[in-house]
């Protein structure tokens, strides 16, 4: 006789996945420092056990990485803030020529070809004060914000413990990662043990490919253009390669941004063929660096989320549950494109996919996703980072 839990089982799932979701949403301001630390933590736990393997225990190797990631932390505030805030100064300054441009050159060279009246209407000097005035007002309510936090002890003395839980929780995260992912495995239901191990692997190659990989790349992009923009003499330069290496994650888009933006401000500054040139120079070695070099070894032939994916994910997630949303949006999107996979092979084993039209199931050889026709859904090999075997 079935037990009575084999039919409820479904709905328990489903009121466990209801309530982790309402628990989430509300606790979504105390839970952001600690989804930031877990997600640090898993992302150097690759490193932890490389230290681990080499004869040190675990307290040493996760010792040694906190320090790593806190000194890399540290050189990049000290580095690239100053150099993004001078940037952005400029950029606010740069805006009066940028709107001299359009009014005296841009315009009148469209109209040229296109007969359409579109100078006529536009003012340099009044384009220039509405830009200036909009700046003024942001840079009001900007201060009015940090006036307000200022005023409010609570959210000061709120903000300053997050900032220092992160760091605290994230080493003890590293340390005991591998005894957590224990004890979670061995919570699981012994008959979904082997199908939750193998979609959480998984899960953990699909979520590793892009954040360890291409995160990567995109960094290492944005510097390369950054620096060589710098180098070819704009002023904007390293923020316009910056923005286009951190957008490079979408095929094509983060280069066109980047190239568009570089060939503006070139005309603006320099209004030469030499410097757009140059631009282009540093496009073309970007785009070839990462096709043959920076993809191939840090992302290699995994698996990845795609960009369309990726932008929904976040963008939903900051929709419903705010920053806590969009730190859980790419791990939420891994799991379930996985899980999307994995229904997919077992509706191809089902009578619903296989039913000819007689009524009867048709059962000629093994089926997409089968493996040596045994029914079994192929898995891919277990990906460092994910839940212990079995």
């Amino acid at each position: 006789m079935d037990s009575p839990l084999l039919w409820l089982r479904p709905w328990l799932w489903f009121a466990a996945v209801l309530v982790l979701g309402l628990l989430l949403w509300l606790l979504a301001p105390v839970l952001t420092p600690f989804a930031i630390a877990a997600l640090l933590a898993w992302m150097a736990d690759p490193l932890v056990q490389r230290l681990e393997r080499s004869g040190r225990s675990r307290t040493v190797a996760a010792s040694l990485v906190f320090l790593l990631m806190s000194a890399v932390v540290v050189l990049a505030l000290l580095l690239l803030l100053p150099m993004l805030q001078s940037q952005l100064r400029r950029a606010v300054e740069w805006l009066p020529q940028l709107a001299a441009w359009a009014t005296g050159v841009a315009l009148p060279w469209l109209q040229a070809r296109t007969g359409l009246a579109l100078a006529g209407g536009v003012d340099a000097a009044g384009l220039t004060e509405l830009l200036k005035g909009h700046w003024q007002a942001a840079g009001g309510i900007a201060a009015q914000i940090v006036t307000g936090l200022s005023r409010s002890g609570l959210a000061v003395v709120g903000f300053v413990v997050n900032l220092l839980l992160v760091p605290f929780v994230t080493f003890y995260f590293l340390r005991d990662w591998r005894r957590m992912l224990s004890h979670l495995h061995g919570l699981l239901p012994r008959p979904l043990e082997p199908t939750v191990v193998s979609l959480a692997r998984e899960s953990d190659a699909v979520l590793g490919a892009f954040l360890r990989g291409q995160m990567t790349v995109m960094v290492c992009l944005g510097l390369i253009y950054g620096f060589g923009l710098s180098l070819a003499g704009l002023d904007l330069g390293f923020l316009i390669g910056m923005v286009a290496g951190l957008l490079s994650f979408v095929p094509y888009l983060g280069a066109t941004i980047g190239v568009v933006a570089a060939v503006i401000a070139t005309l603006v500054e320099h209004g030469d063929l030499f410097h757009l040139v140059l631009v282009v120079a540093v496009f073309s070695v970007g785009q070839v660096i990462e096709s043959y070099f920076l993809t191939p070894w840090l992302v290699g032939d995994r698996i990845g989320l795609h960009p369309v994916a990726v932008v929904f994910a976040i963008m939903a997630g900051g929709t419903l549950f705010g920053f806590l949303g969009v730190l859980l949006a790419l791990p939420v999107a891994a799991v379930v494109m996985v899980l999307g996979r994995y229904a997919h092979g077992r509706y191809l084993q089902s009578l619903l996919y296989r039913i000819d039209r007689d009524g009867e199931g048709q059962a000629e050889g093994p089926i997409a996703g089968d493996v040596a026709g045994d029914g079994d859904v192929a898995r891919p090999p277990a990906a460092a980072g994910g839940l212990p075997p079995a």
